[in-house]
């Protein structure tokens, strides 16, 4: 049977069929929100009253959801991560990095950092898809490069100093698709960093990140150097304008806009924790249906490292998964293939905070469905 013929029965449809790794699903009310401050919000100066009062909501409710603790500052920044790898490199390494690499995403720091002129050679440390490895603290490593969650492969892991470190070493933690949906402890970083598109349920570039007093006295002591930056890329530049409450060129208004509404509700609901419970939910009936199923697997195969976040399953040979996409997406079940250079025959499917469990599960059985008629 050709996929697109494959009708799904309305009664086993998610109420949302968004399931996409980044960007992520957005909840109706904050559109709804978004809609109905167009007027006063939209097309506005970036720096006047609305629009730092964003920034400073968002600043704010980042110090409150992650439970920051005194001292740590929360930087605001265009470009999203990709640029602040970058930026890192600039601002945040002094001479030499460690970095994990175990996907798409922690290896794209390492290679960035490898690139720098002004850098010594990183340590890279690697680990296969699936699997994570662990920091190991060595002489002459002043900044440990870790990732929480690995977009790519659903592989996370819980971010922590690594013993014997160096004391002035800073731990630079990627945290795009895990902040605001997975439990950690801040004081175990000093520089928390993401961008909104994933469980801040908003639209990509912009970066956010969490520093710690350490890391804001690097920055200085960087930025009051010789080293040549390019503004862009100043974290000195950007933390003058952060502390300001806005930018240092325009942001995308909408993005601000989306994220401050997201944070906004999961701190109604209970912060933190309420955002990660409801991605737990989420990720046992996900891994509790592949891991019972005949012809679906868990990639991650140790529970531990499986991200509550982003779930890959791995489908058998005899199921093409690319045809289960296929027909899931003509049903409007939308953004569950695979990370592209991954290359497996599986499924990605994105469990954040603003995804209801509810529709997870509903999901599993569109894709028993999808594969029963295949």
């Amino acid at each position: 049977m050709n996929s697109a013929d494959i009708t799904l029965p309305d009664e086993l449809l998610p109420h949302d069929g968004r399931f996409g790794c980044g960007p992520s699903r957005i909840r109706p009310d904050a559109m709804e929100m978004l809609s109905g401050s167009a007027d006063h919000f939209l097309g506005t100066s970036h720096r006047q009253a609305p629009v730092r009062f964003k920034v400073s909501e968002i600043r704010n409710g980042i110090s409150e959801l992650l439970s920051l603790p005194d001292g740590y500052e929360v930087l605001v920044g265009n470009g999203g991560t990709t640029a602040f790898w970058d930026i890192a490199t600039f601002g945040l390494i002094d001479a030499r990095s460690q970095h994990l690499s175990f996907g798409e995403f922690s290896s794209k720091f390492a290679k960035a950092a490898a690139a720098a002129p002004h850098l010594d050679e990183p340590q890279v440390i690697t680990a296969d898809p699936g699997d994570h490895p662990l920091p190991e603290a060595a002489d002459g490593i002043d900044a440990y490069c870790l990732t929480h969650n690995e977009t790519s492969t659903g592989v996370a892991m819980t971010p922590v100093r690594p013993s014997g470190a160096d004391e002035d070493a800073l731990v630079l933690v990627d945290a795009t698709s895990a902040a605001g949906g997975l439990r950690f402890d801040a004081s175990e970083t000093d520089v928390y960093y993401f961008a909104p598109q994933k469980c801040l349920a908003s639209d990509g570039g912009l970066w956010i990140a969490a520093c710690s007093p350490r890391a804001i006295e690097r920055i200085e002591r960087i930025v009051a150097g010789d080293r040549w930056i390019p503004a862009f890329f100043d974290l000195g530049i950007a933390l003058e304008n952060s502390r300001k409450d806005q930018t240092y060129n325009t942001p995308a208004l909408t993005t601000l806009f989306l994220a401050a509404e997201q944070i906004r509700w999961i701190l109604e609901n209970g912060g933190l924790e309420f955002a990660a419970g409801r991605c737990d939910a989420s990720a046992a009936t996900l891994y509790g249906w592949a891991e019972s199923h005949e012809v679906a697997t868990p990639f991650v195969t140790d529970p531990a490292k499986r991200s509550h976040v982003v779930g890959t399953i791995d489908l058998d040979e005899t199921v093409d998964a690319a045809l289960v996409a296929a027909a899931l997406r003509s049903n409007g079940i939308v953004d569950t293939e695979p990370y592209r250079k991954l290359g497996r025959n599986q499924l990605r499917i994105a469990m954040f905070p603003a995804i209801d469990p509810e529709d997870v599960a509903a999901l599993t059985q569109c894709i028993d469905h999808v594969i029963g008629q295949l």
